[in-house]
């Protein structure tokens, strides 16, 4: 019994030993995510690929679906890139006689409080008031919200309502000054009402009523974006409003004969949306290019357009159903999201790409991260959700070479930055080893 006790202790003593030695003969990458106390509970999944050797080097659970939060985004901008131009489409109308009918395209751009393209509100205030004014909402077949967005997100700012002509962001930015409200749009200006508690604003779920808890009035410089609903007649209001004039509702697809009016640069649309990960952009950008395939304002079918005929190189089909990322729906593995990246690449020069892309130290979500060095090295998108932390973009090594990497973390329970912390530990690794 005795000599079976001792052989059972010294196989159990070479197991570990052994499983030990295997752990630390294992990549460096794979040994800092096997030995990460933060990792440890949680699925993590890495490609790193080098881009001029045109190789892997290295993959942990690669191959695995993954939730990618706002790494969706990478597949929107990708999409952009191979459906829109120079500049973004920002109406489609026809001048008939007496009479301009106008359809929106999905462009985000039109008021909106944090962009400057004002040629939309130009062309349509430089006709006479003798032209009478049709908006079209015909060519909008979308749904207001994405599939799988959480119901109860509508009153935060990432969940704004998709619509064929946004105006102001599709938000209400209330900033308190002198110790009142200052909504804008200023159609607003009657719709809130005090409340007794409460920290912030919230808006009534079915209509735009605004409640705001009277200790609110005391913070100066206090703002917050507020999503309103959106609906055609609202939109109508607003154009009445913004323009001063009266402007008719039709409900007609845009006419074969319609032309195109171009509004801002494509390329300041997109480092707003990849920097800040700006998710109203980032779907109306997507339906912005629906309109472009096919005069039809609708997610689902530029999503289906663009699968199929530029991502079917793809080494895992992606599940791809909305713009931003919001959708826990969305499923992408970390080697085609490295397959993605290559794709983006060669699309448009590296110096333009990585001023697009969120740059580590210095800009976005990555502006605390990789501070380490003064010349910026990561040009990333990050995504977060509850416990979803994913980064992937490029990374220029300290021996020049420039890889493309995925790192994807899913279902934790610890905070996103103790896991963004680990993110950023393996990727200066990279920078140092390869």
């Amino acid at each position: 019994m005795h000599k079976i006790v001792i052989i059972s202790l010294l196989a159990f003593i070479g197991i570990s030993c052994k499983t030990t030695q295997n752990i630390y003969n294992r990549s460096p990458y794979a040994k800092m995510i096997d030995t990460s106390a933060v990792l440890s509970q949680s699925i993590t999944g890495m490609a790193l690929y080098d881009l001029g050797a045109n190789k892997m080097i290295f993959e942990r659970n690669a191959e695995r679906y993954f939730t990618p939060a706002s790494n969706t985004k990478l597949f929107t901008f990708y999409a952009c890139l191979k459906t829109l131009g120079d500049s973004i489409p920002s109406l489609r109308y026809e001048i008939k006689s007496d009479s301009l009918i106008f359809w929106g395209t999905g462009d985000p751009t039109f008021f909106h409080p944090d962009l400057t393209s004002t040629k939309t509100f130009d062309f349509l205030k430089s006709f006479k008031r003798t032209k009478l004014f049709f908006f079209s909402d015909g060519n909008f077949t979308n749904q207001y919200f994405g599939d799988g967005w959480s119901w109860n997100d509508y009153n935060d700012y990432y969940a704004v309502e998709l619509s064929p002509l946004p105006m102001y962001g599709n938000i209400v930015r209330v900033k308190v000054e002198n110790g009142a409200l200052k909504p804008q749009p200023i159609i607003f200006e009657n719709s809130f009402y005090k409340k007794d508690e409460g920290k912030y604003i919230t808006r009534t779920v079915a209509d735009n009523q605004f409640l705001y808890p009277k200790t609110l009035l005391q913070k100066n410089d206090y703002q917050q974006d507020i999503p309103y609903k959106t609906s055609s007649g609202l939109t109508q209001q607003l154009l009445i409003d913004t323009l001063r004039r009266n402007v008719n509702m039709l409900k007609i697809p845009v006419s074969t004969n319609a032309k195109t009016l171009y509004g801002m640069s494509s390329e300041a649309v997109y480092r707003k949306m990849m920097q800040e990960s700006d998710n109203m952009l980032a779907e109306q950008l997507l339906l912005l290019c629906g309109t472009i395939l096919k005069d039809s304002i609708n997610s689902s079918f530029a999503i289906k357009s663009i699968t199929e005929k530029h991502l079917q190189d793809l080494p895992d089909a992606p599940k791809w159903v909305d713009g931003s990322g919001l959708s826990r729906y969305n499923l992408f593995t970390p080697r085609s999201i490295i397959k993605l990246l290559e794709k983006i690449h060669s699309e448009i020069p590296e110096e333009k790409l990585f001023s697009i892309m969120a740059v580590g130290g210095k800009s976005g979500t990555v502006r605390n991260m990789f501070k380490n060095e003064e010349t910026p090295y990561v040009f990333a998108k990050s995504g977060s959700l509850g416990g979803v932390y994913n980064l992937s973009g490029y990374i220029i090594t300290k021996k020049g070479k420039t890889l493309l990497f995925s790192i994807m973390n899913n279902n934790f329970t610890k905070s996103s930055s103790q896991v963004r912390k680990e993110v950023e530990k393996i990727l200066i690794n990279v920078r140092e080893r390869e």
